[in-house]
């Protein structure tokens, strides 16, 4: 029997609740600074401490205190109108010192046009109008959110998988990547940079060419291991509850995850399956900007995570990290034969939502060193490794400038290198006033890279400027994005496609590719009862919100065709 002596435990919960993570308040009124963190108490008091300053010097005070004792920030929350630092001003500084907290602005409903222009400055992720009553609708709603959001990323930070590996390994660049794309908890350890790396490694008695290592949470060690034989042993589903099914989702971004969500949700049983990670090239977005509902923004991966929780609780079965190699068609039957074990699905409808992937730049050098230090996407795992070095973005539209805006946060300098004249055919509006406001973000047009070197990593990219000069710049990280190919190359023969891959549907489909007596609906291709969405389809818009339009109304179109019989 154990014997607490007196005090103890009280003490113990004392020590408990020190450690919590920190809500900091700040509003240079009193009496509204008491009535904020009493609604804070009352909302959020059980998991989290609420701090509270009267002013943003004594706020930025407090945070570098917190910060010094390594005590976790989760939010910020502070008045506009305050005397000496505006709450914006505040908010800017405060970034510096506590990056990953969330940021909400207090204002009156005359400051709401100050607030929205502080969204871009201080990456704002809410703004409150005061007051708000009753706080269960106005503001816990709000508040419970960001922090779900902050919980996300804090546990994938503390998470209890640790990864070994080196930095510029494209095998351990794919697993780091597919954890964090994954939203798995995991740590990153890098064998050149971190002690604890090369200790562990001689601790479980393994040799440094059998990396990336990942030690799991139950003392096992995967040495080498593949993103399947990795998710397997997270539990992450990679198998089949069912034989047959309504309806077959094939890829798992934004299109196929609104599908997911209303089929579910309207009693089909449908089954996700996605090579990867769900999100697609969305989820690896660094923000999203101009997603209808979301005035801050958000993050791809933030959108991923909603989706994916979202089809999970209405009820529909995801499988990732399995490849789909087949569709066979067999009157009204319609098999999905996946790869690795011989599995297939038998379906009713099949949603083709199998997105692209980006194109490789077919230059010297570029294939040797993928993975290690030239990357396809954003990678934003990489992120933090590229602290204050030089990073080159190749590509001119929303993807590479989202990428650009989000590593000149990490990085000391960011290239981007576009070969049109501008940026103004290519991206949004707001992203190029974005990344013309950034004084470590440097544009040129016409410009392209025509080599990378280095031995075992990046270290050069050769680059021709405008006038058709060549010079060798020292680089760090490249980041690609340089148009995109559809994944359909396990169509090839079954449903019809134009001449670069994308798929056709409705109208589009060329005289005498439709079988049946009435006209394809709107999003069926050239078979009876296989749809298409997203960015596979020909002549779709590249933007996130019809990738969802397009996954929720296929849905609907396939009630029809079932109804039909």
């Amino acid at each position: 029997m154990t014997v607490t002596a007196p005090g103890e435990h009280a003490d113990g919960e004392a020590e408990a609740r020190r450690h919590r993570p920190a809500i900091v308040a700040v509003d240079d009124e009193p009496a509204v600074l008491a009535a904020v963190a009493r609604d804070l108490r009352r909302g959020f008091g059980e998991h989290y401490r609420i701090l509270r300053a009267q002013s943003g010097r004594e706020a930025l005070d407090l945070l570098k205190e917190l910060r010094t004792r390594g005590d976790q920030v989760a939010l910020l929350i502070a008045d506009q109108r305050m005397p000496g630092m505006a709450g914006t001003e505040y908010l800017v500084e405060a970034r510096k010192i506590v990056p990953e907290a969330k940021r909400v602005l207090l204002t009156a409903y005359a400051d709401t046009e100050a607030a929205i222009a502080a969204i871009n400055e201080v990456a704002l992720d809410f703004y409150l109008l005061k007051p708000w009553d009753p706080p269960e609708e106005q503001l816990y709603p709000v508040l419970q959110d960001l922090l779900t959001t902050w919980e996300s990323g804090a546990l994938l930070e503390s998470g209890g998988v640790r990864v070994i590996g080196h930095r510029f390994s494209k095998e351990s660049h794919d697993v780091r990547d597919f954890l964090a794309r994954s939203r798995i908890p995991a740590r990153w350890l890098d064998v050149e940079r971190d002690s604890e790396a090369r200790e562990l490694l001689n601790v479980v008695g393994v040799s440094a060419d059998r990396l990336p290592v990942a030690l799991m949470e139950d003392g096992s060690v995967l040495e080498r291991p593949t993103l399947r034989e990795l998710a397997t042993r997270l539990g992450v589903a990679s198998m089949p509850l069912q034989e047959h099914y309504d309806l077959v989702i094939v890829g798992g971004g934004p299109a196929g995850l609104a599908a997911a969500v209303y089929g579910a949700s309207e009693g089909l049983r449908t089954v996700m399956v996605e090579q990867e990670a769900t999100g697609g090239q969305a989820g690896q977005s660094s923000r999203i900007e101009n997603y209808l509902g979301f005035p801050m923004g958000l993050s791809g991966s933030d959108l991923a995570r909603r989706g994916t929780d979202q089809a999970r609780r209405l009820g529909a079965e995801l499988l990732t990290v399995r490849e789909v190699v087949s569709l066979e068609v067999d009157g009204a039957g319609r098999f999905i034969r996946l790869g690795g074990e011989e599995a297939q699905l038998s379906a009713n409808c099949v949603l083709v939502a199998s997105g692209v992937s980006y194109n490789q730049l077919q230059a010297p050098g570029f294939a040797e060193l993928t993975g290690a230090g030239i990357y396809y996407g954003a990678a934003l795992s990489e992120a933090r490794s590229c602290a204050d070095q030089h990073v080159v973005v190749i590509g001119g539209a929303n993807s590479a400038g989202q990428a650009a805006v989000y590593f000149s946060g990490y990085a000391s300098r960011v290239t981007m290198l576009v070969r049109g004249e501008s940026l103004t055919k290519s991206m949004s509006k707001y992203l190029v006033e974005q990344l013309e406001a950034l004084p470590n973000v440097e544009i040129r047009t016409r410009s392209q890279a025509v080599a990378a070197e280095g031995d075992d990593h990046l270290r050069q990219l050769r680059i021709r400027d405008a006038d058709g000069n060549e010079a060798l710049e020292d680089v760090d990280a490249c980041f690609v994005f340089i148009g995109a190919a559809p994944r359909t190359d396990w169509l090839d023969g079954v449903v019809a496609r134009d001449e670069k891959g994308f798929i056709l549907s409705g109208l589009d489909i060329p005289d005498g590719g439709w079988p049946l007596h009435r006209d394809p609906m709107v999003l069926e291709t050239s078979v009876p009862g296989v749809f298409v969405a997203g960015d596979v389809r020909a002549r779709s818009i590249k933007r996130v919100a019809s990738a969802v339009g397009e996954g929720s109304m296929a849905v609907s179109l396939i009630h029809q065709y079932l109804a039909a019989g």
